[in-house]
């Protein structure tokens, strides 16, 4: 018995260190962030980023979107990790900053037991274009056993999101300059 309340003192001690200090990386955290450069402006990534009815043509790991980008509102989100089967949730838009910044953040069941906060910014690279970079921070309870799943799902989806969205931006950039004659 004394084992027992000791192993829950001890998991007591950790899970509320990890509460305290939710931006610390260590056992009940995990973060992928990627990014890509963009030859474009940030308004034409923001645009194609923010089309949620176009998501489904062009991008290959957030399958829809369904909502509004205003900080406070849900969105309806439906994901395809690669090599993984879907999953929807419903997570809460934490910051929505046009050409800057747009954040969400996701639970599975509880808060604390597996949580996601996900993040694009937009970060202008001179007058080249801009590096977008894509991310989450994992917390809670049950990332330790989940983190080698996400290295080998999560993060492919990413940088196949990250090339679809760049391919995207580029064609709606041909698309709208001139015609020459």
């Amino acid at each position: 018995m004394k084992k027992v309340s000791w192993a829950l003192a001890l998991l007591w001690g950790l899970c509320g260190s990890a509460q305290a200090n939710p931006s610390a990386s260590g056992f009940w955290q995990h973060q992928i962030e990627t990014r890509v450069f963009i030859e474009s402006s940030t308004t034409n990534i923001w645009a194609v980023l923010l089309n949620f009815d176009r998501h489904p043509d062009w991008n290959p790991f957030i399958r829809q979107i369904e909502g509004k980008a205003v900080a406070g509102e849900h969105l309806r989100v439906r994901v395809q990790p690669v090599g993984a089967s879907e999953m929807a949730f419903e997570p809460l838009v934490m910051v929505a900053k046009p050409h800057q910044e747009l954040r969400w953040k996701g639970k599975f069941l509880i808060p604390g037991l597996f949580d996601g906060e996900h993040y694009f910014q937009l970060l202008q690279d001179g007058d080249r274009g801009v590096t977008l970079v894509h991310g989450e921070r994992f917390s809670g309870l049950l990332v330790p056993l989940f983190r080698a799943h996400l290295n080998a799902t999560t993060r492919p989806g990413f940088d196949a999101m990250n090339q679809a969205l760049r391919r995207e931006v580029l064609r709606h950039t041909d698309e709208a300059a001139p015609k020459s004659q």
